[in-house]
């Protein structure tokens, strides 16, 4: 078994098919399945069901991704350690949710990026639960998240607690008719609309007149527009949206913790360590 026939079971598993895969790798589609007809004959299980849209893991095969990803994780790990120079440099991957940008973050990016310049930087945008998974698969170094770490995996270098408010066009009103306001709110998984939802039903008011935008700016336009309303975090009131009316909630829904959150590794770059060194310094 060789760690080049685990890279193309891993591309395979997460592509859903062969063609997928050999794209992704940049191989031959004939050598993508070669490979995974030798490795599921050294292993004398299949690890895939085929079927005429693709391939999906066989319980067997569930089982035996979870190992080849330590592997090749540990093999990569493995390099980074030894080539890894005596001062911050390389690839840092950092994921975060998009307020993260509304408070001080991109000066205190400016000026790690400046003190820093042989780190090499990348930026992914994304929700609480995705950019978690993406830290525990090794995709990210690290990530801003929104609420509790569930996993055990995953340990906070940086926390804030963030009020929430309501966000509305008409500034200095006090109070929203909530049962004809329209929302403005993420898809599924977001927490602030979890906390938005979970206010309404406090006060038993149904939440129902939504629109579910994905991107932050073109939810804050709805907003600033008059089309909708929302709840998201106070720092939110800055730049252009600094006009827009704030309306406090109970604080029992009115608050949300941010942090920042890596892999209990035992490696953890230098890139990473002073990026998070400085996040604590400046906060956000």
């Amino acid at each position: 078994m060789e760690l080049t026939d685990l890279k193309v079971f891993l591309a395979v598993a997460a592509e859903g098919s062969v063609s997928g895969a050999a794209t992704k790798l940049e191989y031959v589609q004939s050598n993508v399945t070669a490979r995974i007809r030798k490795l599921e004959a050294e292993l004398g299980v299949p690890l895939f069901h085929r079927h005429p849209k693709g391939v999906k893991l066989t319980d067997k095969g569930t089982v035996f991704r979870d190992y080849a990803l330590s592997i090749v994780n540990l093999a990569d790990e493995s390099v980074k350690v030894v080539q890894e120079k005596s001062y911050p440099s390389g690839h840092l991957a950092i994921g975060m949710i998009e307020t993260v940008t509304c408070g001080n973050f991109m000066n205190t990016l400016s000026e790690f990026q400046n003190r820093y310049p042989d780190v090499s930087l990348s930026i992914v945008t994304g929700v609480s639960q995705e950019l978690a998974s993406m830290v525990l698969n090794h995709q990210l170094d690290g990530a801003f998240i929104t609420g509790d770490v569930e996993s055990p995996m995953l340990t906070t270098e940086y926390v804030i607690q963030d009020e929430l408010v309501l966000l509305s066009k008409e500034a200095g009103t006090d109070t929203l008719d909530m049962n004809k306001v329209k929302w403005a709110v993420h898809p599924k998984g977001c927490p602030y609309r979890k906390a938005l939802e979970a206010w309404l039903t406090s006060r038993e008011i149904p939440f129902e007149n939504m629109i579910e935008i994905s991107s932050l700016e073109t939810l804050l336009s709805c907003v600033k527009s008059g089309l909708a309303a929302t709840l998201l975090p106070a720092t939110i009131l800055s730049g252009e949206y600094q006009t827009l009316a704030a309306h406090p909630i109970s604080e029992e829904y009115g608050m949300a913790t941010k942090r920042l959150v890596r892999r209990k590794d035992r490696f953890s770059s230098k890139a990473f360590a002073a990026f998070a060194e400085m996040i604590n310094q400046r906060g956000l």
